[in-house]
């Protein structure tokens, strides 16, 4: 497994590479994508650290699954390529994004501008074997996504986490929320959103709201 990911991560997750729980998880992983069609590509399995550098982390938006259909997933949590339709999740992220901060819907579901501003787009599995949703869960991908959350809580400070639904919900024990702003709601997708729990949470205009509190430049959503 190519672990691309930018310069400024490689001290931090060091020690997660040479874990034995990381080895079994590569030859899992590597196994999958020779026998099977698995999504995203291999040179994107990591995409969300690659655009999003360590030291610029100023949001983590964390997601479970990567998109299990064809062309959809490209490594960063509720993004998908140029010219992919809109999952139903990303279009409710952008209906709420489009009231609470009067920007219009945009063209594009690529989320990778998101990522060049300091958002890290962390599914908790980075990986998925095509049309077989949560199919490459509980083979270690888990164990190093919270590392990365809890190295973002413990090195940095004034991080902004959106956790949104059961699952995401699930990982603010992993989050000193003393030095940290942790923004819950229910999940972007249509049987959450529908029964109230996602529209009106207005997490957007609050994380850039935080964000300007503490010296940082909000993020153009």
């Amino acid at each position: 497994m190519n672990v691309n990911i930018h310069e400024s991560w490689k001290n931090i997750l060091v020690d997660e590479f040479n874990r034995p729980y990381f080895r079994a998880l590569t030859d899992f992983i590597k196994s999958e994508y020779k026998t099977h069609t698995c999504y995203p590509p291999g040179k994107q399995i990591f995409s969300a650290f690659e655009y999003c550098h360590f030291n610029d982390v100023k949001v983590v938006i964390i997601g479970q699954d990567p998109y299990h259909g064809v062309g959809q997933a490209n490594g960063l949590s509720f993004s998908v390529n140029d010219g992919i339709s809109h999952p139903p999740s990303l279009m409710n992220i952008f209906k709420e994004i489009e009231t609470d901060l009067k920007i219009p819907y945009p063209k594009s579901g690529n989320l990778e501008r998101w990522a060049k501003q300091g958002v890290l787009l962390l599914n908790a599995t980075l990986t998925v074997r095509a049309h077989q949703a949560g199919s490459h869960q509980k083979k270690g991908w888990e164990n190093f996504t919270d590392a990365v959350i809890r190295s973002i809580s413990n090195k940095k400070s004034n991080v902004v986490f959106l956790l949104w639904g059961g699952f995401a919900k699930q990982k603010a024990k992993l989050i000193d929320a003393h030095k940290h702003q942790l923004l819950s709601s229910g999940h972007p997708s249509p049987l959450s959103a529908n029964r109230g729990y996602w529209f009106g949470n207005k997490h957007f205009s609050k994380t850039n709201m935080y964000l300007a509190e503490n010296g940082s430049k909000p993020i153009e959503w």
